[in-house]
């Protein structure tokens, strides 16, 4: 990666940002909608286990899209909130992080263990660029019916099939196909599921 010539350039950072390219994240406008997602975020996070209505409310305002009987323990931690859609009847455990620099789309069934990351941000290789704060990201899909287990990490640009399970602590550097169990660092198919 280089760094543009944002000069030449006539997309906004935001613009750049949703298309994958590199982008400024300090730019007025993402530092706003970052801040809106963050004051949501916060408020998610205060609430108590009794307050079920105000916090689906709530992941509804913050996030793009949440299906029917999905939960989501606090804390949650996202940049935009926006960029997330999850489907129907899933659960997640305490301390999800879902940067949504770009999409995270999770399917519908899905469950996700307690400190489960989705981490959609890159930076550059190159000293320069990631010196002038330059960043770009890639989506990540997630199947429906998966299961991630506490502590999986999942990196930018990768999909996960349907029915897969990824193993405690695995680290996801590379798409999983449907119907595996997948352990390790970097998380390896270990077995087919029938």
């Amino acid at each position: 990666m280089t760094s543009p010539d944002a000069g030449t350039d006539a997309r906004t950072m935001r613009e750049r940002m949703l298309a994958g390219d590199l982008y400024l994240a300090d730019d007025p406008e993402l530092a706003e909608a970052s801040a809106s997602a963050l004051d949501l975020m916060d408020t998610f996070n205060m609430t108590t286990v009794r307050q079920r209505r105000v916090r689906e409310s709530l992941l509804r305002e913050l996030l793009g899209e949440v299906g029917e009987g999905t939960e989501i323990r606090p804390p949650l931690y996202v940049d935009y909130g926006s960029n997330i859609r999850i489907g129907a009847r899933c659960f997640a455990n305490f301390g999800l992080v879902a940067l949504d620099v770009a999409p995270i789309t999770v399917g519908d069934d899905v469950q996700m263990g307690p400190n489960v990351q989705l981490l959609t941000p890159t930076h550059p290789v190159e000293p320069g660029p990631r010196r002038d704060k330059w960043e770009a990201a890639k989506p990540i899909t997630i199947g429906d019916n998966v299961w991630l287990g506490g502590g999986v990490i999942v990196l930018p640009g990768v999909t996960i099939g349907e029915n897969t399970v990824v193993g405690a602590g695995a680290v996801v550097t590379k798409d999983l196909p449907a119907n595996v169990v997948a352990v390790g660092n970097p998380a390896r198919i270990v077995r087919r599921i029938d």
